[in-house]
């Protein structure tokens, strides 16, 4: 997947996002990260590697904030939108 065919909305947000990916990436790989990045700067494709690891990271930290940052929905708001359509479709 390129940059080109997923656009996060604002800048911000990508940059949000590629900063919890290199977050988590550091915090649960540091060790194993030095020995690769090593072995990445002895290779000739690295900027396509660069580009593939940026989507990785635009992932990670995607992933880094939906677990970490989005409370889930209040049990007691489903419940009341779940009676409204319930009404709403029974015509009460």
């Amino acid at each position: 997947m390129t940059l080109e065919t997923e656009r996060p909305g604002k800048l911000e947000q990508h940059t949000v996002l590629l900063v919890a990916g290199l977050t988590d990436l550091a915090v649960s790989t540091l060790g194993s990260a030095l020995g690769t990045v090593r072995g990445l700067l002895r290779r000739s494709d690295t900027a396509e590697l660069a580009a593939e690891a940026e989507q990785d990271l635009i992932a990670r930290g995607r992933l880094a904030l939906d677990r970490y940052a989005a409370a889930p929905p209040a049990h007691l708001e489903v419940l009341a939108r779940h009676a409204l359509a319930r009404q709403a479709g029974d015509g009460v």
